[in-house]
């Protein structure tokens, strides 16, 4: 293939490794789930094969970046397009990306098609007015996002390793509000639906009159128990990694929070997340789960919940965030009852799922198919945003005692 066809000292240098970024980035805005654990891996992958052989070259990236059935054809795709006619595909990915380059000395002859692309769209907008048209005004126009801004709509599997500890230093402040329910206990109001006859006498008694006054009482409320179930298999390591720090932020915040994580069996690490050290609360949790970044049984490890633990962790008033892919080993088998079983012992059941990211997602998969009709609402969690925008929506949950039987809300 023409783009393999380099001189070996040169191809094992920086220009292989240059090219093979700039091909995960462009796969990356195609749609796969492309970090940089997988670039790195593809690197050492390469080291073990001749580069000069196409069809070698190609398996062993194919083996690295391809984890679905459904990306199959986009790779083969991407792959035949940018080896063989690297201009036209830098040419297509720079006017996906937003790509900003610092303008060089260089003659265009020598610049690639990614840099056309990217000059060609920045003369396009309208020039700067600041004296001179100096080029920091010009990157003050360019830049109208702040690097806050940028963090929150960023990926979290596109994250780099200081982007993915200041998304951790934000999720430390987030707080979830809770819808509030009704216990048994009651509180003296002068609007209340029954009459305390407690207060009344000991009213009474205070006062020293013959007539009773009554007072009236209706029940206290306090927020809604809160259980986590996040889904840890292979295709969600990088979500639940994230996700995890937030469960510890909501753990460590209120009381009555219960966090489960499933992968081939499900285990419940609430005392973990317990503890107020964030990193020592993680190394804790990743020695006795034995089963993450493995395969997922969504269904069984529902069933050992609703047996096991349903009856000690729902209370009347739970809300459960279901944190997965839907993606499940056993092809939906037996999930639509423990679903079902699990709606009818909880108030709330949303469905907290990273493929809504993509703009043409649909639930083709068996599991997810069982698993949507028992949802009260289907939401995407893949960045800082969608965690806000779950905190809004939960701020205009219905309060108890108003109808709960919504229809099902994808956002």
């Amino acid at each position: 293939m023409e783009g393999l066809q380099e001189d070996p000292g040169e191809a094992h240098g920086g220009l292989l490794l240059r090219k093979l970024m700039h091909f995960a980035r462009v796969l990356r805005a195609c749609g796969l789930p492309i970090g940089p654990g997988r670039v790195v891996a593809a690197v050492e992958a390469l080291q073990a094969i001749d580069v000069a052989r196409g069809e070698d070259f190609y398996w062993v990236l194919h083996s690295v970046f391809v984890n679905r059935i459904a990306d199959r054809r986009l790779f083969d795709q991407a792959f035949h397009v940018f080896w063989r006619e690297p201009g036209l595909l830098a040419r297509i990915s720079g006017l996906a990306l937003p790509v900003f380059e610092v303008e060089s000395a260089a003659s265009p002859e020598k610049g690639s098609g990614l840099d056309h692309a990217s000059a060609a769209e920045r003369s396009r907008s309208p020039p700067e007015a600041a004296p001179g048209n100096s080029r920091e005004g010009e990157s003050e126009a360019a830049f109208t996002w702040s690097s806050r801004e940028v963090l929150r709509q960023k990926d979290f599997e596109q994250m780099s390793a200081e982007e993915s500890a200041r998304a951790k230093a934000a999720l430390a402040e987030m707080r979830l509000p809770l819808p509030l329910v009704s216990t048994r206990r009651l509180r003296t109001h002068p609007r209340g639906h029954r009459i305390d006859m407690r207060a009344s006498l000991r009213a009474t008694l205070r006062a020293g009159q013959t007539g009773i006054p009554l007072l009236r009482a209706r029940r206290r409320t306090r927020p809604a128990s809160l259980v986590i179930i996040c889904d840890i298999s292979g295709s969600m390591s990088r979500y639940s990694r994230m996700l995890l720090h937030f469960a510890h932020t909501l753990t460590t915040d209120r009381d009555r929070v219960c966090t489960f994580v499933f992968g081939t069996r499900l285990t419940n690490v609430t005392r973990h997340l317990r503890v107020r050290d964030v990193d020592a609360a993680l190394e804790h949790l990743a020695r006795d789960v034995r089963d993450w970044s493995g395969g997922t049984r969504i269904g069984y490890c529902l069933r050992d919940f609703n047996r096991i633990w349903s009856r000690r962790v729902l209370g009347w008033g739970s809300l459960v965030l279901l944190i997965s892919d839907g993606l499940d080993r056993d092809t939906g088998q037996g999930l639509a009852l423990e679903m079902q079983r699990l709606r009818k012992s909880c108030r709330w059941l949303i469905w907290l799922n990273p493929l809504l990211r993509y703009p043409g997602f649909e639930p083709r998969a068996q599991g997810m198919q069982a698993m949507l009709p028992f949802v009260h609402e289907l939401r995407t969690v893949h960045n800082l945003d969608s965690l806000h925008a779950l905190s809004a929506a939960l701020s205009g949950l219905p309060a108890e005692g108003e109808e709960t039987r919504w229809p099902m809300k994808v956002s």
